[in-house]
């Protein structure tokens, strides 16, 4: 469930919002920061598939050293869709593009799918002096703890603590100095207490969302 990685391995780190596919974006904002492979980093939130251009694109990013990432939930109901064979929520959810692959296309991406059962779920992060906590929905408890038990559900699905932001009602979580998460499109980033919601709907037409944090 989680993932601990070091921060003083690199140069820049790079916290990217849902990709949804868009690997043309991706490089673009890379571009634009002067990424480099050799000393940099971007650790993503989630949600590499699905809704957009080049998902078996932005699945091959998880073969880059330089390239982290949570589970998201289109990883989850891919997964989910491959193991047990029933995939109309997949499809329903912007899976579809799968079955427009080629056959020999469909085996080499459902490896790297079913791949993702390995990912993480939360990401623990050490940049800056700062312990920084990344994972795509939410993370479920009022304290933060590594290895703590915490519900999978709710990492890769709840919106209920951005909801109760919403309605005036942020508290921080404590056990870390910030939390990246995704899942919910929004028009600009949202920073609620010690919360940061960077999913700013690339897919959509909107600005992709890439945050320095080192």
């Amino acid at each position: 469930m989680y993932q601990r990685i070091d921060g003083s391995q690199w140069r820049h780190i790079f916290i990217v919002g849902d990709l949804h596919g868009c690997l043309h974006q991706f490089a673009a904002a890379l571009r634009a920061q002067r990424f480099d492979p050799l000393q940099d980093a971007v650790i993503s939130v989630g949600d590499l598939i699905d809704r957009g251009p080049d998902s078996p694109g932005c699945l091959r990013l998880l073969a880059r050293p330089w390239f982290f990432a949570v589970r998201g939930n289109h990883e989850e109901m891919a997964i989910e869709a491959l193991r047990e064979g029933d995939r109309q929520l997949w499809w329903l959810n912007g899976g579809a593009w799968f079955a427009r692959l080629s056959q020999t296309a469909q085996g080499n991406v459902k490896t790297q799918l079913l791949g993702c059962e390995k990912l993480p779920l939360i990401i623990e992060l050490h940049a800056s002096g700062k312990t920084i906590v990344i994972a795509h929905a939410d993370y479920p408890d009022a304290r933060y703890c590594w290895l703590q038990p915490v519900d999978k559900h709710e990492v890769v699905w709840s919106r209920e603590r951005l909801n109760r932001h919403m309605r005036g009602k942020s508290q921080a979580i404590e056990g870390a100095d910030a939390f990246y998460f995704g899942h919910t499109p929004l028009k600009t980033p949202l920073d609620f207490a010690n919360q940061h919601y960077i999913d700013t709907g690339a897919v959509f037409g909107n600005r992709l969302t890439l945050v320095q944090v080192q």
